[in-house]
């Protein structure tokens, strides 16, 4: 499983070499940990930009680590008997792992990357020479069928996705294997699939060398290899999102036209999931001048499932365009040839009529309901990841709040989340604030305004009252009719549930 056009890949049968190089890795402390204790915060964070200076000024020593971190993740020729001090040196050059260079000196043949996950643990992620990073730093390449490694878009998926033992994972497009390789935590069975036979093989290397069960890897696009009765828990996918005219490079170009990647993937995942079961993706999608762009966005969401769609960011036509050829390479190109691609980039848009591009989240949730929540919003700001937990929690709370009427609400007891605190905003001096606040300081960190009720509702909530029993208290504080604040609160009550604000009390 390899393409011609690129360097040969470690075979991925000789798994008693892999294991036997693992064991030579984490001896070395070749880890996340270890990384960044040999080269220090900034030399570690200038690799992740694709900036390899710092990290060579910092391996200037004869340590195994520093012998490991020039061979593997800066991709210099390093002696022979500086290796055999560290690592199986025949059954490496035998699998593959390594190759001979001239003179006595000895190379890599793929990028392995420590990568520590979510628990601790000591993981590595295989990638393409040079390819470890994707992004707008020209990390990419014009190879056809190039597998990129760990980049942003990677663990951002990795974060938001509800993590819950699951009896089956499916990782659409897998490229490295990253989603594969956190799912076969929580999952006791992982599919994944991609179009580049290439990325399959670098899958089973990730999973092997980081001592992951192996996945059933299937080779094809989008569904194609899933049959048509295989159902699954959960479904993660970083598909080839990009909005490009063509399908020149295979690891981001998604090969149809606009957004309709996305579209076609979202809408076909609904048959796929078992009940109460998630799929969760990265997507972009077209702002098109004279329409709704959450209206495009909600039209996507298969029936029989509720949807939380988050917009992360919106770049015009120009910013996108520019990004994209940036991330290939293709600034540093013939002036003339880079105008041409620029030109029909911007060609494909206008044709569209699309003026901006949005990229963000998308999950979903197999769900029986009658009518199934669809929620579609922009939040641009800071969150804090991970955001799993946040996810299963949306969801949750949509059951709640669907389950309970307004008379429920009242009848029900509510605790204050964590990391909430109030704000009041008003002049210096005023008696009364303008208005207050409440802002959650972790998950989506959002803030809403709330009046005086509102705020001295959700300061009581500790579980020990029905909200109703609260709310007759504040009347009574405040010289208000307690009727008419039973009727006209319930709707604040149902935001601060929806928002995470305050939980209903187990």
């Amino acid at each position: 499983m390899s393409n011609s056009s690129l360097a040969p890949l470690p075979s991925s049968d000789r798994t008693d070499v892999t294991a036997r190089l693992r064991e030579a890795l984490l001896g070395a402390s070749f880890s996340a940990d270890g990384l960044l204790d040999l080269l220090g915060a900034p030399a570690y964070a200038a690799l992740a930009r694709s900036e390899t200076v710092p990290a060579l000024r910092a391996t200037r020593g004869d340590s195994p680590l520093e012998a490991l971190v020039r061979l593997f993740l800066l991709q210099q020729p390093v002696p022979r008997a500086r290796v055999a001090d560290v690592l199986p040196v025949e059954d490496c050059l035998e699998s593959g792992w390594l190759a001979q260079t001239g003179g006595d000196e000895l190379a890599a043949t793929v990028d392995v990357r420590p990568y520590g996950g979510p628990g601790g643990e000591d993981w590595f992620i295989v990638s393409d020479l040079g390819c470890a990073v994707g992004g707008a730093g020209g990390i990419g390449s014009h190879d056809e069928g190039v597998v990129l490694g760990v980049g942003g878009a990677s663990t951002t998926l990795a974060g938001i996705t509800v993590r819950k033992p699951v009896g089956s994972a499916l990782d659409l497009g897998t490229g490295s294997g990253i989603q594969a390789l956190h799912a076969a935590q929580h999952a006791t069975r992982v599919t994944a699939t991609d179009l580049n036979p290439r990325a399959l093989h670098i899958t089973a290397l990730t999973l092997a060398l980081s001592g992951a069960p192996a996945a059933d890897l299937r080779e094809g696009s989008l569904f194609g290899p899933i049959a048509d009765d295989e159902t699954y828990d959960l479904i993660v996918s970083n598909p080839p999102f990009v909005i490009s005219p063509g399908a020149r490079l295979t690891y981001r170009d998604g090969g149809m036209g606009g957004d309709d990647l996305c579209r076609t993937l979202v809408q076909e995942a609904g048959d796929r999931l078992n009940d109460g079961g998630y799929a969760q993706f990265l997507a972009n999608w077209q702002h098109v001048e004279g329409e709704d762009w959450q209206d495009r966005l909600r039209s996507w969401v298969p029936r029989g499932c509720d949807a939380w769609i988050v917009q992360r960011e919106v770049q015009d036509v120009t910013q996108y365009a520019e990004l994209w050829l940036r991330d290939a390479g293709d600034h540093r190109s013939d002036p003339m040839e880079y105008q041409a691609r620029y030109d029909a980039w911007l060609d494909e848009f206008e044709a569209r009529k699309v003026k901006s591009v949005g990229f963000g989240w998308i999950s979903l949730r197999k769900s029986a309901a009658a009518e199934p929540s669809v929620v579609v919003e922009e939040w641009p700001h800071s969150v804090e990841q991970p955001l799993g937990d946040t996810v299963r929690a949306h969801f949750d709370r949509v059951d709640y709040l669907r389950a309970h009427d307004d008379a429920a609400l009242l009848a029900g007891h509510f605790i204050l989340a964590g990391e909430v605190v109030q704000e009041q905003v008003g002049l210096p001096g005023a008696e009364d604030p303008e208005h207050v606040v409440l802002r959650q300081h972790r998950g989506m960190r959002r803030a809403t305004k709330v009046d005086t009720v509102g705020a001295g509702f959700a300061g009581v909530c500790d579980g020990t009252l029905s909200a109703g029993r609260i709310l007759d208290a504040i009347a009574q504080l405040v010289g208000e009719d307690p009727v008419l604040l039973r009727d006209r609160t319930p709707s604040q009550i149902r935001l601060l549930v929806e928002q995470g604000f305050i939980e209903p009390a187990r």
